[in-house]
């Protein structure tokens, strides 16, 4: 099974350096913005990097990265921490630490831009979810492309774990559904483009 985890504590950190360095830097943002003001409150959140729509504002392009490294209460953050923490570490090990980080980045930035584009409304958005859902997107691009990088149980859980998504983004209040379908879609492609790309760099 892919996504069972039974690294030592030191162990982990060597083998998944980008992944352990976002917790890190998750947790530790939590606790400033705890201590400087509330992890709940619209300022602090601004303040730190949250991305925002509101009438004649525009947010900073840089919030789009910033927002993904933010959460908005403890549960937010311990259950994308858990996520990262259990799912992440074998797309960092196949893509390597600095194209992982790339792609993670990259799916959680244009997850935010996404949902930026479709929001009508005012908002602020903080969270890794995009990112997340791009890490599950390539999972499904394994499943449904590479299946011999996937051993069946895996394949089983990846399908799970993107129904209950779906459904937890639809049900659930306050939940951003566009950032996940943007980060998924995102993490499709950008994972489409690193096997093609990984391809052809072994066949030069």
């Amino acid at each position: 099974m892919l996504f069972v985890r039974q690294e030592s504590f030191k162990e982990y950190i060597r083998r998944y350096p980008v992944t352990s360095l976002l917790v890190l830097i998750h947790v530790v943002l939590f606790v400033l913005m705890e201590v400087n003001g509330s992890s709940t409150s619209t300022r602090t959140l601004i303040e730190y990097g949250a991305l925002f729509s509101a009438p004649g504002f525009a947010p900073e392009w840089w919030r789009f990265f910033t927002a993904m490294f933010l959460h908005i209460g403890l549960s937010h953050l311990l259950f994308n921490s858990f996520a990262l923490v259990i799912f992440a570490p074998p797309l960092e090990r196949l893509l390597g630490s600095v194209r992982y980080a790339v792609f993670y980045l990259a799916s959680g930035a244009l997850g935010s831009a996404f949902s930026y584009w479709l929001h009508t409304d005012s908002y602020v958005a903080a969270g890794a979810s995009g990112a997340i859902y791009g890490i599950y997107a390539a999972y499904l691009y394994l499943a449904l492309f590479r299946r011999q990088l996937l051993d069946q149980q895996s394949r089983q859980t990846v399908i799970i774990i993107l129904v209950s998504g779906l459904l937890f983004s639809v049900i659930v209040p306050n939940v951003d559904l566009y950032t996940h379908l943007g980060g998924f879609l995102a993490g499709f492609i950008l994972f489409a483009l690193f096997v093609e790309f990984i391809k052809r760099s072994g066949r030069r």
